[in-house]
């Protein structure tokens, strides 16, 4: 399962113009991650919850990591602009790369469908910032399923990603508070909410422990760690 806890301190800028390296955060290609191991005898465990990172292959592997509205939109842009990039500047394809889209925190609602955003869209406003221009009304579609929307994510939808290979983390301890919100607000009880979240989960998502765990076990599978803000 996927969903992810926020630490309130995950502002940064993007590496070279296209996003951040999360500070103090390592890069781990493969390579490097068996130059480590062969260095210091420590080789990670693996755990089955996981394999669906390795299961992606690629040549390449990139972690695109966001914690709110603003980074999860951006982080769809720049997983379009890496394979985009790949293509032209190396001649490559888009299954030379497995890229995963994480939404933890305050960007965990774009990992949900357009049903739980028109149900939810008060609280999904909220937490992502999301707004339809200068009004307060509801949000009730989904910002990153809306191709050529006014939210920023230009053609970069889940769909479309999805249907290059891009897959995304959803961070269970969000999707847990989030569930314990609307719970109060709704008095449906919240393991009931919690439930429908997980059902309503966008196509080719993982709800993973918590997003910041996801993203530690991702560079020990050999991705590149990148924040997106």
């Amino acid at each position: 399962m996927n969903r992810d806890s926020n630490d309130g301190n995950d502002r940064r800028n993007f590496l070279a113009g296209a996003g951040v390296i999360a500070a103090g955060a390592s890069i781990a290609a493969a390579s490097g991650t068996a130059r480590a191991a062969s260095a210091s005898g420590f080789t990670p465990e693996r755990h089955a919850e996981d394999g669906w990172m390795d299961a992606m292959g690629g040549k390449h592997r990139v972690f695109l990591d966001s914690s709110d509205g603003s980074g999860g939109i951006q982080a769809m842009n720049y997983a379009n602009n890496m394979l985009r990039a790949h293509a032209m500047g190396y001649g490559g394809t888009d299954s030379d790369y497995a890229i995963v889209v994480c939404f933890r925190h305050d960007s965990s609602p774009f990992g949900f469908n357009d049903a739980m955003w028109e149900k939810y869209g008060r609280l999904f406003m909220g937490r992502t910032g999301v707004r339809v221009g200068e009004t307060d009304e509801q949000v009730k579609v989904n910002p990153v399923t809306v191709a050529n929307s006014p939210y920023g994510n230009r053609s970069n939808t889940v769909d479309a990603l999805r249907n290059r290979g891009v897959r995304f983390a959803i961070c269970n301890l969000s999707t847990l508070g989030m569930a314990d919100q609307l719970s109060r607000s709704t008095g449906v009880p919240s393991d009931e909410v919690y439930q429908e979240l997980v059902d309503n989960a966008i196509p080719d998502s993982h709800i993973v422990p918590a997003g910041i765990m996801a993203a530690s076990r991702a560079q020990e599978y050999g991705f590149t760690f990148l924040y997106s803000a």
